[in-house]
């Protein structure tokens, strides 16, 4: 088992169920309300825990209730946070609307999230240089993303990096990712390729590529996902359940296929394994509280096979 480690963001998560999204200047009324750790880092350091693995957590929270409570939790999962930070800013939190088709709108703030810096990343250097595979997400500044990608990939670590939320990265970052995760509208954007179907996504691939990126798994929702290398393709299937809220689903696919890459297991089987969770957690609402756990994984995996 090789050691996993996610560097990222931690917020609360503040979730209402409404039968239809605001429009703008619109008042709804809302169902139930619930409040749960969240984070696309911390969702994808549980994720990982809850399959199997074995994973350190980097994040930054504030000197606030939310901050105590969100550490304790990750804890509680098993999860190491020694090299987890304080800020004197508050701890993020996110805001999410989830209607009737499990369709949802969020919107974040970053809080402490938004200190993390290139000083943070250079003082965690020992466990950056340790790990096998560094998973990372793009709710904490670029810069410590940068850096801790360089670290990481020059240690010989596999970094993985799920390109969410969009925002420009600096072409050297693309040098030390290993494996990019991007959905279709992440890799339009990346690319300049409009990313429509497998043969639109394969050329966008190669535009990465060209700027450096090793290997590509491009999330394509409801239908599944593409593995894209330089040698060629697979379309992997999703997996079909009733969908009641897809919040988290694709950080709980990440945090998956890493903990079956730590095993050992191909690409392709990685990703059948991270279909299978992450097809689990839309049949829940919430984020964290969605992400099941390995034997519900294997279960649901041998009942599809």
């Amino acid at each position: 088992m090789g050691k996993i480690l996610v560097l990222g963001s931690s917020n609360t998560d503040m979730t209402v169920k409404t039968s239809t999204l605001p429009a703008p200047g619109e008042t709804v009324l809302g169902g139930d309300f619930t409040m749960s750790p969240g984070g696309k880092g911390a969702n994808q350091a549980v994720a990982a825990i809850r399959a199997g693995g074995e994973v350190s957590f980097i994040c930054k929270v504030g000197r606030d209730q939310f901050g105590d409570n969100a550490l304790a939790h990750y804890s509680e999962e098993g999860i190491d946070i020694s090299a987890s930070l304080r800020s004197d800013r508050p701890s993020g939190v996110a805001l999410i609307t989830v209607d009737r088709d499990a369709e949802n709108c969020i919107v974040v703030a970053s809080g402490a999230n938004a200190d993390f810096s290139v000083e943070d990343v250079r003082n965690s250097r020992a466990l950056l240089q340790s790990c096998d595979i560094l998973l990372m997400q793009l709710e904490i500044p670029i810069p410590a993303v940068v850096e801790a990608a360089r670290i990481a990939s020059e240690a010989g670590a596999t970094v993985v990096l799920n390109p969410a939320p969009y925002c420009e990265l600096p072409e050297e970052v693309f040098r030390h990712v290993s494996l990019f995760i991007p959905n279709r509208t992440e890799l339009s954007s990346f690319s300049g390729v409009k990313v429509s179907d497998v043969e639109s996504a394969v050329r966008a691939a190669g535009v990465l590529f060209g700027k450096g990126v090793g290997k590509m798994i491009v999330t394509m929702g409801s239908r599944g996902s593409l593995i894209v290398e330089k040698d060629g393709h697979e379309f992997i299937p999703a997996l079909k359940v009733d969908a009641v809220d897809t919040t988290g689903a694709g950080d709980t696919y990440c945090g998956a296929l890493c903990v079956a890459l730590a095993e050992g297991k191909s690409l392709p089987e990685a990703a059948r394994f991270a279909t299978a969770s992450s097809a689990i957690s839309v049949t829940k609402m919430g984020a964290q509280t969605a992400i099941p756990s390995r034997a519900e994984i294997d279960a649901f995996l041998k009942s599809n096979s």
